[in-house]
Order: C-alpha cells, then structure tokens, then sequence
C-alpha cells in the first residue's frame, strides 16, 4: 500500500443512494478526493457473498426480510448487489476494505475475488471475527488482512499480530501516536473508522494512520 493515507468511502457515499448499493459506491469514487471504499459482505441464502451491513433489510430498504433469508437473485429485486456485481463494476485502481461480517463463507470470497482477477495489493479482508481471518489465511497467506476493533489496545494488536494480519483498524477516538507507535512495533499498519470530519482525517494522517473509512464531508476532502 502507498504510504499516503488512503480516503476510503465507508459504504460509499450514502449521501447520493443507500449506503452499500451500487449507486452509492460509485458515487463515492466520482470523488476526488477518494482513494477507495469500504463495504460490508455477507452470505445470501443460497451461499452468494452480497453486500449489506445489517443482518436485515429493514434500516436501509425498509423491509423486515433477513439478508441470509434471501437468495442473491431476491436480494437484487431490493437494490442489494452481489460481491462479483461490485467487483465488476468497480474499476481496478480502487483500493477496496471488503469487511466481511458473521461468516459469509470464505471460500466463495476468495473464489469471487480470484474470478474478477483483483490483485491482492489493491484490497484488504477485513472482519471483527478472528476466526474468519484466520480461515482466510489459512487459503490465502498472503492477502492483505486487516483485524477490526473497537479499542487499539495492547491486546488488540497482539491478536492481529498472532494472526498474521497486515493491519489493525479501529474507532478513530482510540488511535493517537502511542498506540500508532505500539501497533508499529508489532508489526501492523493502523487504519481508522469511521470519521466525518476533515480535521480528524488530516489528524490521522499526519501520525501515520495508513487508510481512514469516511463519510459525509471528510469523503469530500
């Protein structure tokens, strides 16, 4: 990854569309300022890895349906699109955080991403689940992973380290030069989530923060 702190959309730009839909991503990367985006992954009913924060439809479609309830082909009928559609219309230079949330079955992941012939250097896996990391390197060493917590704590970094991951990316409140400094030492990059305002970004950046989720005006610079 280049060494000037990455902007990327966190679930594109809801401004223009629903947060996680193609629209929105794309509007995103229509942006200027914008390096990338991160979104959100997890299984349709028939196993098809497709984009969506929540386990429901309800915040963001306004319906009650849960998204593992549904096949890929029922999901699109609501705007929701499939990991390979994204892929697909994404162009390459955009470096993408896939997060991948409860357990979306890795393999199809990974076969979708080696599908749509992504090189490795332009995404990161990235997931609150150690187990799921830890399947994922288990097929694929050397992807770049990224460990999601809440806190950068002492503990924290060590379990990404264990685990092999490239990175530790965490609420932007708990991320000053100490802990940049300590997750350094383990050998992580440190990424930051989810911040609104250009002054934090710039904050972040200027102690060595290596990509930074962002919504609303920091996602316009």
């Amino acid at each position: 990854m280049t060494r000037r702190t990455l902007r990327l959309a966190h679930r594109g730009d809801w401004r223009r569309a629903p947060e996680n839909t193609l629209p929105a991503l794309l509007g995103g990367l229509e942006i200027s300022a914008c390096d990338g985006l991160e979104f959100d992954v997890r299984a349709s009913a028939d196993g098809v890895p497709v984009l969506s924060h929540d386990e429901t439809l309800e915040r963001v479609h306004g319906r009650p349906d849960r998204v593992a309830a549904l096949s890929a082909v029922e999901l699109a009928a609501f705007g929701v699109p499939t990991l390979a559609d994204v892929l697909a219309a994404v162009p390459a230079p955009a470096f993408l955080d896939i997060e991948l949330k409860d357990d979306p079955g890795v393999p199809a992941v990974v076969a979708v991403l080696e599908a749509a012939g992504r090189e490795p250097r332009t995404f990161a896996i990235s997931s609150f689940a150690p187990a799921t990391l830890d399947a994922l390197g288990r097929l694929r060493p050397r992807w770049h992973r990224w460990l999601n917590v809440v806190e950068l704590s002492l503990g924290a970094a060590a379990s990404a380290a264990t685990l092999g991951c490239r990175a530790i990316a965490a609420e932007w409140h708990s991320i000053d030069v100490p802990a940049v400094a300590r997750a350094r030492r383990s050998g992580l990059d440190v990424v930051a989530w989810t911040v609104t305002r250009p002054a934090t970004f710039e904050r972040l950046s200027r102690i060595g923060v290596t990509a930074v989720c962002v919504e609303g005006a920091a996602l316009d610079g």
